[in-house]
């Protein structure tokens, strides 16, 4: 019997593989079993596995430098570097950046410096935050509050209506429409709950909307076209700032660099990163803000003592120096230039599933995609809960391929981006066994509708 907790684990189903190795896009057990890596780890593992460059650069920082912690205005230079470089690389304008060690504790630092900048402003009744449903934001008491979906939120008794988190529409026109709507009347009609919202909650009260560009957990929803250009008018009129999470979406991931680029979202007001931003070799996270939020918070913090908030491991000198190897991969091997190349071709690869009977709907951008699995195809009627999603995720697995079931019965890719189109192609072909060995089951079991 273990002694481990296993995170997001059915603890009635723990142990089902021990993963020992890995080198590129594959992972083999410890019983020497190999597998394709269909979801890049959870969605970070951007340049694969072992990657001699990486690795070096850790071990030379941990014999520079172990540990150095940045209370107290205590600072070493490549957490510096990096938050130069990351001023450079993302779409906002001079952002200021903070580090963390995961995308949950980036976005808990966020909801503190919101409420911190508008008490600086003299605006401390400004701190409701508008999520979306079937959101995903992280697992932190926090985050989990943010995240919109029943698995992170049933049972743990968060303090939701406490942090002042309110809910509009999930921007999922398949799941999402109503009759006959398009998807331009389908997107004015949710724009206009957020905005009815807005309004009635009072704006005054509403520091800002929070949002994935494309999501990751919760099925990997791509919005339609003009989604965010309006968001943002609403946002814009009622001085709402937006806050871009781009913890999956980050670093080439959905083809571009950014998601928000890939979206057309202009100029976040506030940005969170973690996984690809050092392709998950160390723990890191960052958590990006306009200046003008910093410099309005500056007095504070003197009249204060101190800025009471930061992590022992914020800018952590060895996950620092990692990052930065990391992004100078990245610009240097033009990694995101080819990820949007093999990225159309494996949306190519995968809308050939749309036929097959257990398929409502295939969806994605770039290296970042998704199979709906459902019920009854003309109609879309789902499955109950999560287990058809997961026995095709055992199948795939059995066929040695890592993917994940989300937000029920979606089946989840996120490759390394350094995956080939041949790669892609074996890919692909585990998941047609996995598919046809899924209906399989579905009508034997009397599953499907």
């Amino acid at each position: 019997m273990t002694h481990l907790i296993y995170p997001t684990t059915n603890f009635k189903a723990i142990e089902q593989i021990t993963v020992e190795r890995g080198k590129g896009c594959y992972v083999w057990d410890n019983q020497g079993n190999k597998y394709l890596e269909g979801l890049a780890g959870l969605w970070c593992t951007a340049l694969g596995y072992g990657n001699q460059e990486v690795i070096d650069t850790a071990s030379e920082q941990m014999g520079k430098l172990t540990f150095s912690h940045m209370f107290g205005g205590k600072t070493h230079q490549v957490a510096i570097d990096l938050a130069d470089k990351l001023a450079e690389m993302i779409p906002m304008k001079d952002p200021v950046l903070s580090f963390g060690n995961s995308g949950s504790d980036a976005n808990d630092t966020h909801i503190k410096l919101l409420r911190y900048y508008h008490e600086a402003i003299g605006k401390p009744e400004c701190r409701k935050i508008i999520s979306r449903e079937r959101s995903y934001h992280g697992v932190t008491v926090a985050a989990a509050s943010l995240t919109g979906l029943p698995v992170t939120q049933n049972h743990f008794d968060l303090p939701v209506d406490a942090l002042g988190i309110l809910r509009t529409d999930h921007p999922h026109y398949y799941r999402g429409k109503q009759g006959d709507e398009s998807e331009a009347e389908f997107v004015d009609r949710i724009v206009g709950n957020l905005e009815a919202m807005i309004v009635r909650e009072g704006p005054d009260t509403i520091a800002a909307f929070i949002a994935e560009p494309i999501t990751g957990a919760s099925g990997v929803i791509v919005p339609p076209a003009d989604y965010y250009q309006k968001v943002q008018a609403v946002l814009n009129r009622y001085n709402i700032m937006f806050w871009a999470d781009e913890v999956i979406t980050g670093f080439g991931r959905t083809g571009s660099d950014f998601g928000c680029n890939t979206m057309g979202i202009e100029s976040p007001d506030m940005m969170t990163f973690a996984k690809q931003l050092s392709s998950a070799y160390m723990p890191i996270s960052a958590s990006a803000v306009r200046r003008e939020m910093y410099d309005a918070m500056i007095e504070q913090t003197a009249t204060a003592g101190a800025f009471g908030h930061g992590y022992t491991y914020s800018g952590h000198p060895v996950a620092c120096a990692v990052a930065l190897k990391v992004l100078e991969i990245y610009q240097r091997d033009s990694v995101f230039e080819k990820a949007a190349v093999t990225g159309q071709y494996m949306q190519k690869r995968l809308a050939e599933f749309t036929d097959h009977p257990l398929v409502g709907e295939v969806r994605g951008s770039g290296l970042l995609g998704a199979i709906e699995l459902v019920a009854n195809k003309e109609t879309g009627e789902p499955f109950v809960g999560g287990i058809v999603g997961g026995y095709a995720q055992k199948m795939a697995q059995d066929e040695g391929l890592l993917i994940r079931a989300v937000a029920g019965s979606s089946l989840g890719f996120c490759p390394p981006l350094i995956i080939s189109e041949a790669q892609i192609d074996e890919m692909i072909g585990k998941v047609a066994v996995a598919l046809d060995r899924t209906l399989e089951h579905c009508t034997q079991q009397g599953l499907l509708v």
